[in-house]
């Protein structure tokens, strides 16, 4: 239950604490005093979005904290180990909106709205002035049968296998469609395959093929400049090696004088044995010298060739090569497209046959709890005062050729959500066939529909906390009392907070507050002021009179108040 709920900036508010009880809090107040005010910060509390209008003027920040006691919850468990929050037995949800964005804290510790969202989900159920008009749009009556625990399991159960199949049907289309795509360009592969291996490739081929032509078209003047070196051992003239000789003598004959010439002897003796190993080279190199003016064209065509395939595939050699044998991969996996397809296939039609079986489950399931929710809210209407209402749960699958599977020869489409499209059908008159509840029910039928849905859903799922925002749309005087009767009987389940202008609905609370909005000064604020007994009285008969509170007013305000009392 919410123990507390703590207001501050927020709109009109400049700050409120309000302690709720157990059982049913009545709200009430003028119109425009300031009830939705609270309810939105509240909603704000419990992740939904928040604008930076609510921050009170001239402050820079909005704050909304609900203290609410824990309750046996796996799920909420898990969520706060998931996020390291520490577990109490109460939970401090508490929302900042400022200027430059929103903050959240679940027990000091901040969260994403996210987070603080699913923990409010799981906490409090909060019902809108205009969520009963969801009641109207047939898309949301699946998520209605849906919300029983019974067909969560088999709701996973379904999704994990539509998943799959999913999956699989999604890798099949690409497969089919990488086919296509290689079938239009295998001629093309394979004429690129036969002239790329013709041409045979190497990576290196064209750095060997450079050096060997600069050998070839310097054959020459490597030939004149090895010549020059092996003549200089030759030479009468100037003879390299006789003076390198003649030095090394007269350097041994001084270093046996004067030993600091042995340095340079030494020197001399290195030089001598280079220059002689240079002399020696250049005369071996000279023999291999390769004149070879038809190798020389031979080359300069082949680079030809290399520059015209680097040209028309706009690729270097080293790439080329790599292109090669992708291309020769992708005409493998082309020539075992049939096998991958035939193998493809077969497992989604395996998973196909695994969706269905999951799928009639499901749409079974949906159809027996869709057949006790009508029978408990036939049940819960007779008391809100419809007492020969005919709901029905229609469930039909979703019909569609191009649908997945099959199911008693009809093909099926599937979605996240399962295979069916559920509708609800309601008379409120006896000997009329029920219709849809678009068409049939009013505003004050809609509610009350929504009101016993609710019902049943808090005694099935054990919510906490509900919230209704004047769900006593469209109804009055006897109704109205017969409303209030069976949300009063709803809080032993959980508990209430309700807003309401019915004094018939406020005479029921078990906690009575009045929400009023007073001026100080040049500024307008909203309270909120719990009412003991006879402030209860009098709000009540304020609610059956008006501004002008009559004793006959408060008499019969009393009376009505004692009369709901004594049917507890």
């Amino acid at each position: 239950m919410i123990k507390s709920l703590f207001i501050k900036n927020f709109a009109l508010i400049d700050e409120l604490e309000v302690q709720f009880g157990e059982g049913l809090n009545i709200l009430t107040g003028q119109t425009g005093a300031g009830k939705s005010i609270i309810i939105g910060a509240l909603n704000m509390i419990l992740g939904e979005r928040a604008d930076t209008d609510v921050i009170r003027h001239g402050t820079d920040k909005a704050i909304a904290e609900a203290t609410i006691k824990m309750f046996e919850s796996d799920e909420i468990t898990g969520l706060l180990q998931e996020n390291e929050i520490e577990e109490q037995e109460y939970l401090i949800l508490r929302r900042e909106i400022r200027q430059t964005g929103s903050r959240a804290f679940i027990n000091d510790t901040p969260v994403n709205i996210g987070i603080l969202k699913s923990v409010g989900d799981l906490l409090v159920d909060l019902h809108g002035q205009h969520d009963h008009q969801l009641l109207l749009k047939e898309e949301n009556h699946r998520a209605m049968i849906d919300s029983f625990e019974e067909i969560q399991p088999l709701l996973k159960s379904y999704q994990t296998e539509y998943e799959l199949l999913k999956t699989l049907r999604i890798e099949l289309n690409h497969l089919r469609k990488r086919e296509n795509e290689l079938q239009e360009k295998t001629e093309l592969y394979r004429f690129q395959v036969q002239e790329l291996e013709n041409a045979q490739l190497s990576a290196e081929e064209e750095e060997e093929m450079e050096a060997e032509m600069n050998l070839l078209d310097n054959a020459e003047i490597l030939d004149q400049k090895a010549a020059a070196i092996s003549e200089m051992a030759d030479s009468d003239e100037a003879n390299i090696i006789q003076l390198l000789n003649h030095l090394k003598l007269n350097l041994e004959d001084l270093t046996r004088i004067e030993p600091e010439f042995e340095s340079y002897l030494t020197e001399i003796n290195q030089a001598r044995v280079s220059i002689q190993e240079a002399i020696h080279f250049a005369e071996r190199y000279r023999n291999n010298i390769e004149f070879n003016p038809k190798r020389i064209e031979e080359l300069r065509q082949r680079q030809s060739e290399l520059n015209r395939l680097q040209k028309k595939y706009q690729r270097d050699i080293p790439s080329l090569v790599q292109y090669l044998s992708e291309i020769k991969q992708e005409l493998s996996v082309a020539d075992n497209f049939d096998l991958e397809i035939e193998k493809l296939t077969k497992q989604v039609q395996h998973q196909a046959q695994k969706l269905t079986t999951t799928a009639k489950s499901l749409h079974n399931k949906r159809l027996a709890v869709g057949k006790d929710l009508s029978e408990k809210i036939e049940k819960e209407l007779s008391k809100l005062g419809i007492p020969n209402s005919k709901l029905e749960v229609s469930i039909e699958y979703l019909l569609n050729p191009k649908g997945w599977i099959s199911i008693d020869d009809q093909t099926i489409e599937c979605t996240e959500l399962g295979c069916d499209f559920v509708r609800l059908f309601i008379s409120t008159n006896k000997g009329e066939a029920p219709k849809p509840l678009a068409k049939i029910a009013s505003g004050g039928e809609i509610s009350r529909v929504m009101l016993a849905l609710k019902s049943i859903l808090a005694k099935e799922q054990s919510l906490p906390v509900m919230v209704f925002d004047e769900i006593d749309t469209g109804i009055s005087g006897e109704i109205s009392e017969k409303v209030g009767r069976a949300m009063r009987e709803l809080s032993a389940y959980c508990q209430i907070l309700a807003i309401t202008h019915q004094p018939q609905i406020a005479s029921q609370a078990h906690h009575h507050y009045k929400v009023q909005k007073l001026e100080h000064g040049e500024r307008t604020t909203t309270e909120i002021v719990a009412l003991d007994q006879e402030q209860h009285i009098r709000e009540v008969a304020g609610l059956m009179s008006g501004a002008e509170i009559t004793s006959t007013a408060i008499e019969s305000a009393r009376e009505l108040i004692h009369r709901q009392s004594n049917l507890n």
